[in-house]
């Protein structure tokens, strides 16, 4: 750890520590830490548990590792000829050691010497505000003259009698699990209670999935259908509309969910999958005059409401709780701690490069179940709410030749959202085997604001799936 330089001075006006300290040593935080420090920046990242953060060990990847090899096998009996030369199931063990092989079998250490060789300082522990620029970890305190949380969010227990007690598993346990239960039963439709509940099916337990509302209830409609199909297809047992109202683990280990048409349900294993919300406990934001109780309110550059020196970046904010937003999050942050450190003019305007647009107009994501949800931007129902002029378009995603090439019997759907004052997209939604490797090219037209009419210009390739474009711009000429 360097000498602080005269020209480094902390807000009592003493010479400070650092240039830019980083709370949260995971993806988001490294990407504060090494944008601004490849501006000059000293940095340094404080890190209580493993550098590397939430998705590298508990959530992002080794999920979708669960996840890959029960689509690959069914991606192989999709097609004649591949499907003949299938022989068995899943090697369950194999699965579980390839997606601890993801983790890096829970060592951090390949993460820490990247930070070596960004020239980042680690420091271990847990750091708490203690006032301005100021952050106390054990019994030392450092100093910087700007200080970013990238504390990331919290799952959230729901208040059911008997749950906390009953030892249910949180997401964490249910992708570092080292064995599969018999029966598991998940409660929470959204994300990760859909991708996990087939996850697990594919890897032989027998899932019960109980939502309070529609599965992925933010959706299209025909992304809530398709997915709830496709899970009783593979053997889920989907309850909508039912949550339980007492949960019990007897002596022997069972969980005894006790659900309000007086039914109750039996598994080895409970999974509580019900969203999260800020993890801003415990950091010091009291100290410095910010209710830690409040959603914490930042600008475009991530700058949090009130202070000129404390940013909030990725879930801890709550804009858009996903790793790669919260990433980009993190290079808008990263570059504007160092343009205000180094007296440089910011560019905060929409889609600056200080400013995070991208966060309200277009932002992706991916439901790795199968099929795979893809959408980024607005949905219908979200851009009628907002008094928007809004056409839309859908087509049968398997009526293109590609998908008809890619698996037999490909089902699917694609939607378009269209600004009809402006002529651009707002949104886009697909629904099928493998879309995920279409929405970048929907994430660019939304971002680049790019006109319906030069869409047209933009040619699939034949025979791919991404022919849907052109399908989509045609039924939207025909719906005018």
């Amino acid at each position: 750890m360097s000498a602080a330089t005269g020209a480094e001075r902390s807000h009592s006006g003493a010479p400070q520590d650092y240039d830019l300290i980083v709370l949260g040593g995971g993806a988001v935080g490294e990407n504060v830490a090494d944008y601004a420090g490849r501006q000059g920046l000293h940095t340094a990242v404080i890190e209580a548990e493993l550098v590397g953060g939430e998705c590298s060990y508990w959530a992002c990847m080794p999920s979708k590792a669960l996840l890959r090899s029960g689509h690959a096998l069914r991606a192989a009996r999709r097609v004649p000829g591949a499907r003949e030369a299938i022989q068995g199931e899943l090697d369950v063990q194999a699965v579980l050691d390839r997606r601890s092989s993801f983790t890096s079998h829970g060592s951090d250490a390949g993460q820490v010497a990247w930070l070596e060789g960004a020239g980042i300082d680690l420091v271990r522990g847990h750091g708490r505000l203690v006032g301005p620029g100021q952050v106390q970890v054990g019994g030392r305190v450092y100093t910087a003259g700007a200080i970013a949380l990238a504390t990331g969010s919290l799952p959230v227990l729901p208040g059911i009698p008997g749950l906390a007690e009953s030892d249910p598993w949180g997401t964490r346990d249910a992708t570092t699990a080292e064995r599969i239960p018999s029966c598991l039963a998940i409660i929470g439709g959204g994300v990760a209670g859909t991708e996990l509940a087939l996850a697990y099916s594919s890897l032989g337990a027998q899932v019960t999935l109980l939502s309070r509302s529609q599965l992925l209830a933010s959706e299209e409609p025909f992304v809530r259908d398709g997915v709830e199909a496709a899970l009783r297809a593979e053997g889920v047992d989907v309850r909508v509309g039912t949550v339980p109202t007492r949960v019990d683990r007897d002596a022997g280990g069972v969980v005894h969910l006790e659900l309000a048409d007086g039914t109750t349900i039996a598994a080895d294993e409970l999974l509580v999958a019900t969203g999260r919300r800020p993890r801003t406990d415990g950091i010091g934001l009291e100290a410095v005059g910010v209710d830690p109780d409040t959603r914490l309110r930042v600008d475009e550059s991530m700058l949090v409401d009130g202070t000129d020196w404390l940013y909030a970046v990725g879930d801890v904010n709550g804009r858009a709780l996903l790793t790669h937003q919260g990433k980009y999050q993190a290079r808008v942050a990263g570059e504007a701690i160092a343009a205000r450190h180094l007296g440089q003019q910011l560019d905060t305007g929409e889609w600056g490069r200080h400013a995070a647009t991208a966060d309200s107009r277009a932002v992706p994501h991916v439901v790795f179940t199968d099929p795979e949800v893809a959408r980024v931007g607005l949905t219908e129902a979200a851009a009628r709410e907002a008094g928007l002029p809004v056409r839309t378009v859908e087509h049968d995603l398997g009526a293109v030749a590609g998908a008809a090439l890619h698996a037999e019997g490909y089902t699917g759907r694609a939607k378009l959202v269209v600004d009809e004052s402006r002529q651009v997209l707002l949104g886009a939604t697909f629904l099928g085997p493998d879309v995920a490797e279409l929405l970048q090219a929907a994430t660019i037209a939304i971002v680049g604001e790019v006109p319906i009419g030069r869409l047209r210009h933009a040619v699939p390739a034949y025979p791919t799936i991404s022919e849907i474009w052109l399908r989509l711009l045609e039924a939207y000429d025909q719906a005018g």
